[in-house]
């Protein structure tokens, strides 16, 4: 017979021949074959234990066939939550119950529209695109004045789809519903020319729309003066019976007085009765008044039902005349709108131009101040258009009324003393600036009606010089030249402060509502989140279709022939990452190149690995780096994009115990283009079988893209390949074992020694105690003393950071096979039992489990 390390030597020299041996045993190859084609079959935890074949050959690969009769004990430990420390797997001492259980998962990837790392880009984006609103109004302007000067042609300005943008923005045109051969038309009138397109098909317009407008407006009156009339009428009645009721209550309680019900004195009962007698008083005046006011208004009712048609017709006449109205002045508003935009171009009338004379200085400046006051958003381009425009105003201005007739003078104002509020009106403003501006006026209108305002109010008094009936003094301004210079202060401090205000609610309500959308139609039916997350790729949604947006995000990203690679924007490219649907339009789990219970397996293995025998920074460390590579995980679209972190490609291969200096960038790329399912691929020429496990646990498919699992699987791939892989180990060490159980012992010891974080690790593993049993010649009395006193043996007898070098693990079993052959003089031995059975359930486990029969958990 060889000696122990002879035979263990022959199987550990050559590993993965070893292991490929044991693989392509018929039966190991048959219950593999099945384990791979059946598992992903599997829905429920019930399913898997009612399935003999795949619950034991799992159990058996993760050498716990001895519990697989204990399905109740089995079934807490894969129900647990592995995240929980405080769960039922995780307070066993045995490890390899959390290895079974980290090979599945029976609870469904959550699915939702966003990942946290989508999210955070998506706002990210957002306050980027908000950010430089202003830089790119400020290119699009350049790009326009310098390109619009070389025109020749009105169909070139038309043609360029820049420029036409920027005029249509500048001049408020629609490039939804525009007719080309109208805006060509205007653009080539010539103004002064009676018979020119423009003046014939719109300036025509303007006296109809206004005679029309005013004969709705004439019609109008009468009918809403009349419903107005009614209106009070309806409320007089209800409230005179109200009012004689009270009065008829009051004389009663002034005639009961006057019997002295309750023996008052003479001067108190006089006092009362006078006091009601005022009331009653008072009363019977607000009557007359109603009375009377009810007659006046049944009268003029009566006046106007005589000349007006019947009341009811009235609403739907009321109704069309404002519809009317608004239509009218619609009209009035576009030839205005298309006035200023003819006037605004230098065509000659049959579209031609000499290049430079499109536009002069005066037009090209108004056309580009135009589209920057557009941009909904005040930049800070059109702040200072704002600024100029009031210094132009205000020294000309003489009355309040000028200034807050004046909309855009008005807006500066509020703006500037931080009073941009719906709340603060044209007739605020009026009345401050018409207020006492002494302080110590209580009746002054400030001091009134100031509230929360009164300190704005008084700056905003300050900074002009009106009297109180609205005028000027004949020697003052407006503002001196130190006010201006205050209130233009004032507003660029203030000028932004609606937008970040609008921002902030707008961040705030995206990530209140995203995760309410479960639907493609969820998302485009929604107009805060449809808007924000447009925006945030630069998209206007106006010039988009919901149609169109819906087909991106359904779009399949890894199909170069698919919907959004179409429109061929980038822009559209992005927001489809951005977002998880499946071409259903339904949201689905999050399309990663690990999923996210993957990450969460690899980073707590990783910070175990880097904290077995560390500090408690060391362990913080540690967490630090799992959170980066959980977030950078997020991102990742590819495996270049993955192998180019060397800072992630260390943590996994860290996490996965293995040296960092033994693989290079060349190695890994090879791994990563493997075929798992090739047994000649590089990656299953491993003998460490770890690195199957890595490739397994990412979504990449054999481009490098990633791809989105199958979600309703309870095994990952990397959950399949970690059992079989496990499965053949455990037949190759139980096969060593029929013919000498002390090469088993040193096979498991080399397989389970670089786990080992304490020496509690160890007496829970009764394998492992033997082999340091047997490598420092202890009795096997031993194992009756105190657990504690055991486990300080252990640390006396062995440096347990020593096991995590592979050179000292090796000596240790060389010594322990040496010592093994000397105490065992046959093949039959205590260490028999403790590989094959029997012997193999730890006293944590038989406790937990007679907890469960009695209730005990």
């Amino acid at each position: 017979m060889l000696s122990t390390y002879t035979s263990y030597s022959l199987l550990a020299k050559d590993m993965l021949t070893s292991l490929s041996r044991v693989s392509q045993q018929t039966i190991n190859a048959r219950e593999a074959e099945y384990y791979k084609a059946n598992i992903g079959k599997v829905g429920s935890v019930d399913e898997f234990l009612d399935d003999y074949r795949l619950y034991n050959y799992a159990v058996k690969a993760y050498g716990l066939e001895d519990m697989a009769y204990a399905k109740a004990f089995m079934r807490k430990v894969l129900e647990s939550d592995l995240t929980d420390p405080n769960s039922f797997v995780n307070l066993l001492t045995d490890t390899r119950y959390r290895s079974f259980a980290n090979a599945f998962s029976f609870e469904a990837s959550s699915v939702s529209a966003q990942t946290e790392a989508q999210l955070d880009e998506i706002i990210g984006l957002y306050s980027a695109t908000v950010a430089n609103a202003g830089s790119a109004i400020k290119e699009e302007t350049r790009y326009y004045n310098i390109v619009i000067d070389t025109l020749t042609d009105v169909d070139q300005l038309l043609n360029n789809d820049r420029l036409r943008n920027y005029m249509f923005t500048a001049f408020g045109v629609d490039p939804k519903t525009y007719s080309r051969d109208t805006i060509r038309q205007l653009l080539t009138s010539d103004l002064n020319d009676p018979a020119s397109y423009f003046n014939t098909e719109f300036a025509a317009k303007i006296p109809v729309a206004e005679a029309a407008r005013q004969a709705a407006a004439d019609e109008l009156a009468p009918l809403e003066q009349r419903e107005a009339h009614l209106r009070s009428i309806a409320k007089l009645e209800a409230d005179i019976p109200k009012l004689q009721e009270s009065i008829a209550s009051l004389q009663a309680e002034i005639a009961a007085l006057s019997g002295n019900p309750d023996g008052l004195g003479d001067e108190e009962l006089q006092a009362i009765i006078a006091a009601k007698q005022e009331q009653l008083t008072a009363l019977e005046s607000t009557l007359t008044e109603y009375q009377d006011d009810l007659a006046t208004k049944q009268t003029a009712v009566a006046d106007l039902d005589a000349l007006l048609i019947p009341r009811s017709e009235a609403a739907a006449r009321i109704a069309f005349l404002k519809a009317e109205s608004a239509r009218q002045t619609a009209v009035i508003t576009t030839v205005e709108k298309y006035h200023v935009l003819a006037a605004a171009y230098n065509f000659n009338t049959d579209g031609t131009a000499t290049a430079g004379t499109v536009q002069d200085a005066d037009q090209k400046k108004s056309t580009n101040e135009l589209y920057t006051l557009s941009n909904p958003r005040v930049t800070t381009a059109a702040a200072l258009l704002n600024k100029e425009y009031f210094e132009s105003r205000i020294g000309s201005i003489t009355t309040v009324e000028e200034l807050v007739s004046d909309p855009r003078l008005l807006a500066y104002v509020k703006v500037a003393f931080d009073l941009d509020k719906s709340s603060v009106v044209a007739a605020t403003i009026r009345n401050v600036l018409t207020s006492d501006p002494d302080p110590d006026n209580a009746s002054s209108y400030i001091n009134q009606f100031g509230g929360a305002n009164k300190e704005k109010y008084f700056a905003l008094r300050a900074a002009f010089n009106f009297q109180e009936d609205g005028t000027l003094a004949a020697s003052d301004a407006a503002q001196t030249a130190e006010q201006t210079a205050k209130t233009g202060e004032g507003y660029l401090v203030h000028y932004n402060d609606k937008d970040d205000a609008a921002d902030e609610l707008a961040v705030k309500r995206f990530k209140s509502q995203i995760g309410a959308v479960k639907t493609v139609q969820d998302f485009v039916g929604e107009a805060t989140i449809y808007n924000f997350a447009l925006k945030a790729f630069d998209i206007d949604p106006s010039k988009v279709s919901a149609l169109t947006i819906k087909n991106v995000l359904k779009s399949d990203l890894n199909d170069p022939r698919s919907y959004v690679y179409q429109l061929k924007d980038e822009r559209f490219v992005e927001l489809a990452k951005a977002f998880n649907f499946g071409p259903d339009g339904n949201i689905t789990q999050p399309k990663l190149a690990q999923a996210e219970s993957e990450t969460r397996v690899m980073s707590r293995a990783y910070v175990v690995e880097k904290s077995r025998f560390g500090t408690e920074d060391d362990r913080k460390l540690a967490e630090e780096e799992a959170k980066y590579f959980s977030v950078q995980m997020q991102k990742v679209e590819s495996v270049k994009e993955f192998l180019s972190d060397a800072r992630l490609v260390a943590f996994v291969l860290e996490a996965n115990g293995i040296d960092l200096e033994g693989v290079d960038a060349e190695f890994m790329a090879k791994i990563f283009t493997s075929d798992l399912n090739d047994p000649d691929s590089f990656v299953n020429q491993q003998a460490n079988r770890s690195f199957r496990k890595i490739v397994a646990s990412f979504n990449f498919n054999s481009e490098g893209k990633v791809v989105r699992p199958d979600d309703a699987q309870i095994q990952s791939r990397r959950g399949v390949f970690e059992t079989i892989d496990s499965y053949i180990r455990q037949m190759m060490e139980e096969e060593a074992g029929n013919d000498n159980a002390g090469v088993r012992l040193a096979l498991y010891f080399e397989r389970k020694a670089p786990s080992v974080s304490s020496a509690y690790d160890i007496l829970a593993d009764d394998a492992l105690y033997e082999v340091f049993k047997t490598l420092h010649s202890l009795p096997d009395d031993i194992g009756s003393a105190d657990i504690d006193a055991q486990a300080e043996l252990i640390k006396k007898y062995m440096n347990l950071e020593d096991l995590q070098d592979p050179e000292k693990v090796s000596k240790m079993i060389a010594k322990f096979a040496v010592l093994y052959d000397v105490e065992n003089f046959s093949e039959t031995s205590g260490a028999v039992s403790i590989l094959s059975g029997g012997g193999n359930i730890s006293a944590d486990t038989l406790l937990t489990m007679a907890q469960l029969r009695t209730g005990g958990m």
